[in-house]
């Protein structure tokens, strides 16, 4: 007893079917905009009658020597990651900015001491480019991707030379802050600082930066004790506990800047848990105006940046890396200060 298996239809199958050349239906999958929408529906129609699946992956990649994959350098872990709203909002921008062209976003996460992904893993990563959001100086990821000769596009930072990159006016936001706090008339500041090491010495550019927007503001404003706390972990309890730090030292400050909205509501939780109430008690001030910042109770006063444009942005310098294209100066996106209602005058 002999059986026959089916032979799995190919391209030319589908080609000679639609009374095209091979290029054509090569065009459908791989360059749509070379074709009308009428006949690239006719090709895909024809393509599932006969049970053609579409080009092979592989041997796509083997044919053009690209991947199709942007690999996303994280510095912590994906649950750690995708708890900050402002990463998701970035993150999604720049998918829908690169998907038309095809490309696939291959995410790689850090470790949670915040240490980026491994080496290994990104020398070993199929992809054409590298995205890095959010490292710290220095992390052995970005010495690997530059073993690879990888194109590279930094999400805020760190800022490197001949590097394509996005980020906002970190120092500038931070001092619109601490300007609104000091015009309300507070004197006692204390400061939420993002995680890792002394905010001072901070490895991550934009703990710096706005660091040094906050602390230039109140000196320049005769403001010079001011209490620096850091959440060691961007969770909420470790968030909470450093808050709660904060609001229960002597003399107790009347006013909170925090590096970022995450770290602004988790001391808001912090002064209801300690019956303070804000900002009669306490005003708070965040970073990063993300969705939940417009309808916390109260409503967060906040940094805005453009979360979406910068994904965007990092998404445009993507695709024209992979096109060849020459290395951008770095681009700088502005920020504003959405005066809400956890602010108030002393």
């Amino acid at each position: 007893m002999t059986s026959s298996r089916r032979r799995r239809p190919t391209l030319d199958d589908v080609a000679e079917a639609v009374g095209v050349s091979r290029a054509t239906v090569s065009n459908a999958y791989n360059r749509p905009d070379q074709l009308s929408a009428q006949l690239r529906e006719q090709i895909l129609r024809v393509a599932g009658e006969l049970g053609y699946p579409g080009p092979n992956p592989t041997a796509r990649s083997l044919a053009t020597s690209r991947t199709g994959a942007i690999a996303f350098l994280l510095d912590s872990s994906l649950s750690a990651a995708f708890s900050d709203p402002a990463l998701s909002i970035t993150l999604d921008a720049l998918a829908k900015t690169v998907e038309p062209t095809g490309n696939a976003l291959l995410l790689l996460p850090g470790r949670e001491a915040q240490e980026g992904p491994p080496a290994s893993r990104v020398l070993a990563a199929q992809a054409d480019i590298a995205v890095a959001y959010s490292l710290a100086d220095g992390t052995p990821a970005l010495e690997a991707v530059r073993t690879r000769g990888l194109p590279l596009v930094v999400i805020d930072q760190p800022p490197l030379p001949d590097t394509a990159r996005v980020g906002c006016d970190d120092r500038g936001g931070a001092s619109l802050a601490a300007r609104h706090l000091v015009e309300l008339g507070h004197r006692r500041f204390g400061i939420l600082a993002a995680p890792r090491l002394s905010a001072v010495t901070s490895p991550f550019h934009g703990t710096r930066e706005r660091l040094a927007g906050y602390l230039d503001t109140l000196t320049a404003a005769g403001i010079t004790d001011v209490t620096i706390t850091e959440a060691p972990w961007l969770s909420a309890s470790t968030a909470r506990a450093a808050a709660t730090d904060l609001l229960t030292a002597s003399p107790r400050p009347t006013a909170l800047l925090c590096m970022s909205d995450q770290l602004a509501f988790a001391a808001i939780a912090a002064a209801h848990r300690l019956g303070l109430r804000v900002p009669a008690d306490v005003s708070i001030v965040g970073f990063d105006d993300t969705p939940q910042a417009a309808w916390s109770e109260p409503p967060l006063t906040t940094v805005r940046q453009d979360l979406a444009g910068k994904g965007r942005v990092a998404g445009e310098l993507v695709m024209d890396l992979l096109a060849a294209a020459p290395v951008p100066p770095p681009v700088e996106l502005p920020v504003s200060l959405a005066v809400r209602e956890s602010t108030a005058a002393i």
